[in-house]
């Protein structure tokens, strides 16, 4: 039969997966990295997909194709669904999803640093002068300018956007910090420069197979958030997340300040939003 129904153009396609996530039928799955109608009969010709697509790769088109079939999309579903349910159960539930908030005390010298990378009880930021005595763990009063040791600036667990509770009692009063999971190895200074005093939120738009825009949404919606930052990557599929952003705050109904950095694969800041 003749009917309407989505085509993605592959060149246009960044590879974020929105689509997908958005697609509640089944029918676009991400193959190589590429948006793909996987089936006719999957896909009601509605065209739910289309707002999502950052780079506007998929448009409506008149084909032959096979009618869209309800029964099969249960079905399927329920496949997805009973599978979900049995890798569940069979792993015993993942203890890493447990919400908690993280509590950091730092030890700090007379001149207000932090204690030296060896540890040593009573040790400053200030190398302490002891004649041909070394400390237990190796290095040497005779070595000015000891490294500090560096501190994490995680405040909560889970970071995953995808296992991160949307209740979770941290949010409340948050500053919340949205991230491409690629930032934080490719920028040296990550948690000082964009974790400090926020809870941190990370995901990848081209990996995760859900829908980051619904899940922020909620976050945003039930909870005080003060601010949004956005730290992606340069490259093109980052774009995902930016934009699963902007859909939250705009969906959230609220006036929340938010802001936007770039990071160079070469890990420079490329520019503020």
């Amino acid at each position: 039969m003749i009917r309407k129904i989505i085509t993605i153009d592959k060149d246009k396609c960044n590879g974020c997966g929105l689509c997908a996530d958005a697609c509640h039928e089944g029918a676009i799955g991400m193959v190589n990295g590429v948006a793909t109608l996987l089936r006719d009969d999957y896909c009601d010709g509605l065209g739910d997909c289309l707002p999502t697509c950052p780079t506007e790769a998929i448009t409506f088109v008149e084909r032959e194709a096979d009618a869209y079939d309800e029964a099969a999309v249960l079905e399927n579903m329920k496949k997805k669904e009973d599978g979900k349910m049995k890798s569940e159960k069979k792993s015993g539930g993942c203890p890493g999803t447990q919400a908690k908030t993280i509590e950091r005390k730092v030890i700090v010298g007379e001149d207000g640093l932090e204690p030296l990378a060896c540890g040593c009880p009573g040790s400053s930021s200030k190398p302490i002068v002891r004649e041909n005595e070394d400390c237990e763990c190796g290095c040497s009063d005779e070595k000015p300018g000891a490294v500090k040791a560096p501190t994490s600036q995680l405040n909560q667990w889970p970071v995953q956007i995808k296992l991160a509770p949307v209740n979770a009692a941290y949010f409340n009063g948050a500053h919340l910090l949205i991230a491409a999971d690629c930032t934080a190895f490719a920028y040296g200074d990550f948690h000082n420069r964009f974790m400090k005093n926020k809870i941190t939120l990370v995901g990848c738009p081209k990996l995760d197979s859900v829908d980051y825009a619904e899940k922020l949404t909620e976050i945003l919606k039930i909870n005080d958030i003060k601010s949004v930052t956005v730290v992606r990557m340069e490259v093109p599929c980052c774009g995902g997340i930016v934009a699963a952003v902007t859909e939250a705050l705009k969906n959230s109904g609220k006036m929340i300040p938010w802001q936007v950095y770039t990071i160079t694969t070469d890990g420079k800041v490329l520019e503020n939003v």
